[in-house]
């Protein structure tokens, strides 16, 4: 199983707006590093739902319930999307801030690369936020 992150600014897609459904697409990425990243996802694997822009921090697991296929928000059909479902809330969402400060997860993605709205996290990664998160 991999790891990712998934970020949405919750004005246009929060973590409640995910419970709410059985399952989404993961659409409207438009960077190709990000693309390739769902690209490489698999069913099953799990990932945290970042509220950017508000709230900076990470308040849910996600599991990929369906492989990349084509975007239909994309009238090029350069860009496809997955679909996701939400697993459950963090019991302690953990901020930015807290990642930032924690020096085993100075590498991470989120903190190195951090306008990408989909990224990898590694098993350590994984394992570090999910104590963090009260799991």
């Amino acid at each position: 199983m991999n790891y990712w992150l998934f970020k949405s600014e919750p004005f246009k897609f929060s973590w409640d707006d995910l419970t709410k459904k059985t399952s989404e697409h993961w659409d409207g990425v438009r960077n190709y590093e990000a693309a390739n990243n769902m690209k490489a996802m698999k069913i099953g694997d799990q990932g945290f739902f970042y509220h950017s822009n508000e709230g900076l921090e990470i308040v849910g697991i996600v599991e990929v319930v369906k492989e990349y296929y084509p975007d239909h928000t994309d009238p090029k059909g350069r860009f496809g999307m997955v679909d996701v479902k939400a697993i459950k809330p963090v019991p302690k969402p953990v901020s930015l801030k807290d990642i930032k400060a924690t020096k085993s997860l100075s590498e991470m993605a989120l903190v190195k690369r951090m306008r990408l709205s989909v990224s990898p996290v590694r098993k350590k990664e994984w394992e570090i936020i999910c104590k963090m998160a009260g799991l």
